[in-house]
C-alpha cells in the first residue's frame, strides 16, 4: 500500500485510479510543442523595437511593449538580472509554455544592459488586461455563475498542467492572470513565475531513503505544500468571482482590517447575504474544500477538475451574480485587496519552506523500524556469490 498526498492509505488500484484521473484531466489540455531553450547572444535590438510602453509591473520589475522588426508583431519584454535564480525561473516559465493557458516565452536574450549581464524574455503580448478588471468594466451585462465556472475551468487547466510537470507556482493571484486580447473570445492565461518552483514526486519515495508503505505527512511536505499554494490560490480567486470581495473578511466597503491575517490563518470566513443567497451549493462546498486550513487536507488539482461545478460547467446555473457591481463600488479598495493576497501568498511560502523533510533514517514509526530490521537481517544472511 502507498499514501496519497493526504496521507491516506492508497491501494494499488486506488493508486492506478488517481494516475488516470489525472492523465486523463490532461488530455484535453491544448499544448505547444517548444523545442529546448535556447538563449541568443545577439543584441535583442537586432531583431526587436524596443518601445517605452510599460504593459504592466512584475515583482521583477516593469514589462514593456516591443514590436518584432521582421513582421510588426507585438510583444512583451521583461528584463531580469542574470543570475542561477533569474535563470530557474525563466527555464521553468519555459516549460509550462506548451500549455495554452500560460504566457508564452518566445525568445530569451542575453544581454549587456548598463554594464550588467541581463536576461531578456520576450512573451506574448497580453492586451487584454487584468481578469477582474474585465469583469469590472462589463457595463450592465451580468456575470453568472456559469461563467465564474468557465474561467475557473481555466486557471485549473494551467495549474494542472503545471502540477503534472511538477512546478508550484506559488504566485496565482488576481494580477497574474490576463487576456490575450479584448475580444469576447480572449483566452485567459496565467503568468510571472519568479516564485515557482521545482517539486518532488511521489517516485521519490521508492528511493532507499523513502518507504513507500507508509509515508509521513513531513515526507509528503515539499511537493503537497508548495503546490497547495495554488490550490489556496484557487479558491479566493473563486470566491472573489462568485461575490466581488475576497473571504476574510465579511464587511465589504471598509478599509483591510488588521484581523485578516489572523481570519486567513484559522480559516474563517462566510457566504453573506445578499451576494451569496443565490450561489449554487456545489461552489459553496468546492470553496470550502480549497480553502481548508491544513494544507494536507486541501483539494489537489486533478480532484478540483473532475469535481461537477468544473468540468460540467453546461450544468452550472446561470446564475446571475453581484460581481460586477460590488468589484465597481469597492475599485478603491482593489489595490488593498490584491496587497493582501500577495502578503498572505509570500507567509505561506516561508512557512512550507520551514517544514523538515524527514527521512526513514530520522523516523520512529514502529512499523518502519520494523521493516528496517528486517532488511538488515536478511542483508546480513545473504552471502557472497562464489
Amino acid at each position: 500500500m502507498l499514501s496519497n498526498s493526504q496521507n491516506q492509505l492508497v491501494f494499488p488500484n486506488q493508486q492506478q485510479q488517481q494516475q488516470q484521473q489525472q492523465q486523463q484531466a490532461l488530455q484535453h489540455l491544448q499544448f505547444h510543442p517548444k523545442p529546448a531553450l535556447q538563449i541568443k547572444k545577439n543584441a535583442i535590438t537586432d531583431d526587436y523595437k524596443v518601445t517605452n510602453q510599460v504593459l504592466g509591473l512584475g515583482i521583477n520589475g516593469k514589462v514593456l511593449e516591443i514590436v518584432q522588426k521582421k513582421n510588426g508583431e507585438k510583444y512583451a519584454l521583461k528584463m531580469l538580472q542574470d543570475c542561477p535564480k533569474a535563470r530557474r525561473e525563466v527555464e521553468l516559465h519555459f516549460r509550462a509554455s506548451p500549455c495554452a493557458h500560460i504566457v508564452r516565452i518566445i525568445d530569451v536574450y542575453e544581454n549587456l544592459y548598463q554594464g550588467r549581464k541581463c536576461l531578456l524574455i520576450v512573451m506574448e503580448c497580453m492586451d487584454g488586461g487584468e481578469l477582474f478588471s474585465r469583469i469590472q468594466d462589463r457595463g450592465d451585462q451580468a456575470f453568472t455563475e456559469r461563467e465564474a465556472s468557465d474561467i475557473m475551468k481555466s486557471i485549473g487547466e494551467a495549474i494542472l498542467f503545471l502540477h503534472s510537470i511538477n512546478i508550484a507556482h506559488r504566485d496565482v493571484k488576481p494580477e497574474n492572470l490576463l487576456y490575450t486580447s479584448k475580444r469576447p473570445n480572449a483566452v485567459l492565461k496565467l503568468t510571472d513565475f519568479g516564485f515557482a518552483k521545482e517539486t518532488t514526486t511521489l517516485n521519490s519515495l521508492a528511493t532507499p531513503c523513502y518507504t513507500p508503505y507508509y509515508v509521513a505527512p513531513e515526507v509528503l511536505g515539499p511537493e503537497k505544500y508548495d503546490k497547495s499554494c495554488d490550490m489556496w490560490s484557487l479558491g479566493v480567486i473563486m470566491y472573489i468571482l462568485l461575490c466581488g470581495y475576497p473571504p476574510f473578511y465579511s464587511n465589504h466597503g471598509l478599509a483591510i482590517s488588521p484581523g485578516m491575517k489572523r481570519r486567513i490563518r484559522m480559516g474563517q470566513y462566510e457566504f453573506p447575504n445578499p451576494e451569496w443567497s443565490e450561489v449554487s451549493e456545489e461552489a459553496k462546498q468546492l470553496i470550502k474544500r480549497l480553502l481548508k486550513t491544513d494544507p494536507a487536507i486541501r483539494m489537489t488539482i486533478s480532484e478540483f477538475m473532475f469535481h461537477p461545478w468544473i468540468n460540467q460547467s453546461m450544468a452550472v446555473p446561470q446564475t446571475p451574480l453581484h460581481t460586477s457591481r460590488v468589484l465597481k463600488e469597492e475599485k478603491d479598495v482593489w489595490e488593498e485587496v490584491k496587497e493582501e493576497m500577495t502578503s498572505a501568498l509570500a507567509t505561506m511560502r516561508v512557512d512550507y519552506e520551514q517544514i523538515k523533510i524527514k527521512t526513514i533514517e530520522d523516523s520512529s514509526n514502529p512499523l518502519l523500524m520494523k521493516r528496517r530490521k528486517r532488511a538488515n537481517t536478511a542483508s546480513e544472511n545473504q552471502t557472497p556469490n562464489s
